[in-house]
């Protein structure tokens, strides 16, 4: 599927001219790597969602309060709101929804009366933690797998494909439709 070759046989978008057809073999098998990697993820996401009953978002929201959990820090709907790009309309909808499902509480905030601070119920903090969070874990167990250089390459690797493929100046891809 991810196969160099197959994928542009006449060359019209990856110049291999000069390249050795192993190194061009290697390079397609990094990218069928890298296409099991982001379809794991998919399936681990969507398993995830089924077992919240959440979507996207809510797991997207859940998680920014986990962390903040974890640091102690406060959060008002505005950070979440800041956090997951969305209107605050959008995040009160959200929040609504969460507080229905017993996922997350909101208080007054202990400094400002004005605002609210929003956390995760213990209940759905342990939910996530020991489905999701503990199937998350084990890509940890992978990078403690490699040594230090072989992380310093990997880490490039990644940061480098991801400037690559960032789409900040495709005209095409900021049309909205």
């Amino acid at each position: 599927m991810f196969d160099v070759v197959a994928n542009d046989p006449s060359q019209a978008l990856i110049d291999r001219t000069g390249m050795e057809a192993a190194d061009v073999q290697q390079i397609s098998e990094v990218m069928s790597a890298l296409g099991e990697l982001r379809e794991a993820e998919r399936r681990l996401s969507a398993a995830s969602r089924r077992y919240m009953k959440l979507n996207e978002t809510d797991m997207r929201a859940l998680h920014f309060l986990i962390v903040a959990a974890h640091a102690q820090d406060l959060v008002t709907p505005g950070q979440i709101s800041q956090h997951l790009g969305i209107s605050s309309a959008s995040t009160t909808k959200l929040l609504d929804r969460l507080a229905k499902g017993g996922h997350v509480v909101r208080s007054p905030h202990p400094t400002d009366r004005r605002a609210l601070t929003v956390r995760i119920t213990p209940e759905t903090h342990r939910a996530a933690r020991e489905t999701v969070g503990r199937q998350q874990s084990r890509r940890f167990y992978a990078a403690a797998r490699l040594s230090r250089e072989e992380r310093d390459i990997v880490t490039r690797f990644l940061r480098d494909m991801t400037n690559e493929i960032d789409l900040r100046d495709e005209s095409w891809a900021q049309q909205e439709g």
